[in-house]
């Protein structure tokens, strides 16, 4: 799919704070950087597992996070790392869990592709498409009994909202209005497949009307336009409204994992959207505005990119998991006989 320059708004800065702004800045320079520098350690280590990346897309993750409670809950995927950075996961563990050892955040058990953090609430990355789609709508509802005021997101793709699994979470959060934000990260591909070929409606937003939800479609790149929307979706969940199904439209840079040359897409497309990158949209906005100076935003990809290289050699001097390490998790109790 080709980007649709001609129907993107400017990002409007008003009424937020420099600092703030800044920090969404920082922060989707860390998820870039985090798997920047992941890509060049898989070519140059003997990285276990694999990876996908999130290039392009990290305006969703900072945009819809940064309208959560530290409390609040957030589901995952397979491309995971920007949502885990955005929801304040420490840089450490989560590199360190890269190299699987016991310093990582699920103690070298998980990998890439199952990264979580209950303290950050970071419910876990899911290797299964859509998986993370019931969990969030089932941490919702728990937020609805104990009346904690909480609220749950799960963040998908485009190929998961064919997945059974969509239809019946949104069908179950609408009729108890639970209080979840269904956030579809519209990349254009389910691996290699265009959007426009695996559904029958390509709008994803407008699914929302099968349940009843509102559906809300906005331009994924601009982190601004993603934030407010996000607001909006929490206040309505918070107020006991119910769900919201937000659709991102946005575009993954890179292939689908890890040194996939991705010989499906015409690299036009690619280029074009690589025009649109978020990281630099908000950086130009803030420049545009007066906001910031150049030196500024150097600064804060330096020191970005000094607290990976911090991130990396905690890694790699933190200790091994052993081969068995892995029985201490199991859980084989045996009920207790009557």
């Amino acid at each position: 799919m080709a980007a649709r320059t001609d129907q993107l708004a400017p990002l409007d800065l008003i009424g937020f704070d420099t600092d703030f702004l800044l920090g969404l800045y920082r922060r989707m320079v860390q998820a870039r950087e985090f798997e920047e520098q992941l890509y060049y350690l898989f070519l140059s280590r003997p990285m276990p597992g694999t990876m996908h990346q999130a290039t392009g897309q990290e305006a969703v993750a900072v945009g819809v996070t940064s309208a959560l409670r530290p409390d609040d809950y957030v589901t995952s995927t397979h491309r995971g790392h920007a949502h885990c950075v955005a929801k304040g996961v420490e840089l450490n563990p989560m590199m360190a869990e890269m190299f699987a050892k016991r310093t990582g955040s699920c103690k070298g058990m998980g990998g890439s592709m199952h990264l979580c953090d209950f303290s950050r609430g970071m419910l876990g990355a899911f290797g299964i498409v859509g998986a993370g789609i019931p969990i969030a709508a089932g941490a919702a509802l728990s937020a609805l009994v104990r009346g904690s005021g909480q609220v749950a997101v799960s963040f998908f793709g485009d190929g998961a909202t064919n997945e059974g699994v969509f239809h019946e979470a949104l069908n179950m959060a609408s009729l108890w209005k639970l209080p979840v934000i269904f956030v579809c990260e519209n990349n254009q591909y389910a691996l290699s497949m265009t959007v426009s070929e695996s559904s029958a409606v390509p709008d994803i937003a407008k699914r929302g009307a099968a349940y009843a939800i509102p559906g809300v479609q906005v331009d994924g790149n601009n982190v601004i336009e993603v934030l407010k929307a996000a607001q909006a979706a929490v206040e309505r969940a918070r107020a006991g409204a119910g769900p919201t199904l937000l659709e991102c439209i946005t575009y993954r840079i890179r292939g689908h994992a890890r040194f996939e040359a991705s010989h499906y897409r015409d690299p036009a497309e690619v280029e074009q959207w690589k025009q649109l990158d978020p990281i630099t949209r908000l950086g130009d906005a803030l420049l545009a505005d007066g906001r910031v100076q150049p030196d500024a935003l150097e600064q804060v990809r330096n020191e970005v990119k000094a607290d990976l290289e911090a991130a990396i050699a905690f890694a790699e001097s933190s200790p091994d998991v052993e081969p068995d390490e892995y029985l201490q998790y199991i859980f084989d109790e045996e009920p207790a006989h009557a």
